[in-house]
């Protein structure tokens, strides 16, 4: 595939995933902005390029998008080694989200599962772990939603099978989630007058 290639791939699943994709993210929009308003976290987890895109999701809600604001509750789950790597060696690469669900989550706090293919086991085991406890689960997915999407209660699936493009559409739509919880965050902070 050449260069030209790529960017005209990715033009037309950003296109299709910006109609298709508008109403998931306003839910999953509202789901974030109830949970953060009501004194609860937001948890993210995935493996690899999606772990990457948790932690990305996390900072833009714990630091800062564009403005300064209040810090919004967030913690992405791939990003401590030492407890990754624990509960891997006790238990199993397949259970180190959902141990951390298990420590960390209360009700009311939303899980933010990435998977480009839905079939992560261990992302699943986590989104499922999360429901236990009363947690909402907003999958970022690709292709058919897989067996996350099949569990998870807001589901943001791109049209695609394509692993890249995937990624590309979910740094959009972390970004879309940034900016709107941002924008909501400073909107129930501004003083009276």
């Amino acid at each position: 595939m050449t260069i030209q290639q790529v960017f005209a791939e990715h033009a037309e699943v950003v296109q299709s995933a910006s109609t298709t994709l508008l109403g998931p993210l306003e839910d999953a929009t509202r789901a974030l902005q109830t949970c953060l308003a009501q004194g609860h976290k937001v948890l993210a987890c995935g493996n690899g390029g999606s772990a990457a895109s948790a932690q990305h999701l996390v900072a833009e809600l714990v630091c800062r998008f564009h403005v300064d604001r209040k810090a919004l509750a967030a913690v992405a789950l791939a990003a401590d080694m030492a407890t990754v790597t624990a509960i891997a060696n006790d238990y199993g690469y397949g259970r180190i989200f959902a141990r951390q669900v298990e420590a960390l989550a209360t009700r009311g706090d939303v899980l933010v599962a990435l998977s480009t293919s839905g079939h992560s086991a261990n992302v699943v085991d986590a989104a499922k772990t999360a429901h236990t406890l009363g947690c909402a689960v907003v999958a970022l997915t690709g292709g058919d939603g897989g067996a996350l999407g099949a569990i998870a209660d807001i589901v943001i699936c791109v049209p695609s099978t394509v692993v890249a493009r995937i990624q590309e559409v979910h740094d959009v739509c972390i970004h879309a989630l940034a900016e709107a919880l941002e924008d909501y965050t400073r909107q129930r902070s501004a003083p009276c007058r």
